[in-house]
């Protein structure tokens, strides 16, 4: 640990509230910018923010053999990946739902519809430019992150999201009058 770092952590097991908010303010916006490549901004504060608090609540029992600075970024690499991991079950959750809703309904008029519906999305995702469709298909499809994506396609993340932003933006366009019941029968697709 750095010199300084070694100090105020010794301050703040023993319940040093100034070394804990120095510590705090040292490495939340550090921390919040490495935890957004993963995740949202918005999620990435909360988990540093969990992180800090937990760390704050453990500190009697908490023993760091590496630096403080690879400990917090480590913890919040691991909560990150297990936010995404399970936002992702819980998609294939909802998608394995309403697969088994799908089956039941073969006789039901409104399945039709729905195939109808589904028909009309795979379309406009045709008409999409390539460079759009691709990237969008990998990310709706495949469930890939836009990290993945990105090293797959040997792009930026910022172009996978650019990429991503204007498939969304033209399909909105061009299913407009669907909005309301993509929204609701395929929650996650725009």
């Amino acid at each position: 640990m750095i010199d300084e770092d070694i100090e105020l952590y010794s301050l703040f097991r023993k319940g040093d509230r100034k070394a804990f908010d120095t510590l705090f303010l040292k490495y939340y916006s550090i921390l919040c910018a490495f935890g957004k490549y993963y995740i949202p901004i918005e999620d990435a504060e909360e988990v540093v923010l969990d992180i800090m608090t937990w760390l704050w609540e453990n500190r009697e029992f908490q023993i760091i053999e590496t630096s403080l600075r690879s400990y917090l970024f480590m913890a919040v690499r691991n909560r990150c990946l297990d936010l995404i991991s399970k936002n992702q079950t819980k998609r294939r959750c909802y998608e394995h739902m309403f697969a088994e809703e799908m089956q039941t309904s073969f006789e039901d008029p409104d399945f039709y519809v729905v195939e109808e519906l589904m028909a009309k999305i795979e379309k406009a995702v045709m008409r999409l430019p390539d460079s759009y469709r691709i990237t969008f298909e990998m990310s709706r499809y495949q469930d890939k992150t836009y990290k993945e994506i990105a090293k797959e396609l040997n792009v930026s993340i910022k172009l996978v999201e650019y990429r991503i932003q204007q498939a969304l933006r033209l399909l909105r366009v061009e299913l407009k009058d669907y909005l309301p019941l993509i929204t609701i029968i395929f929650p996650y697709f725009l």
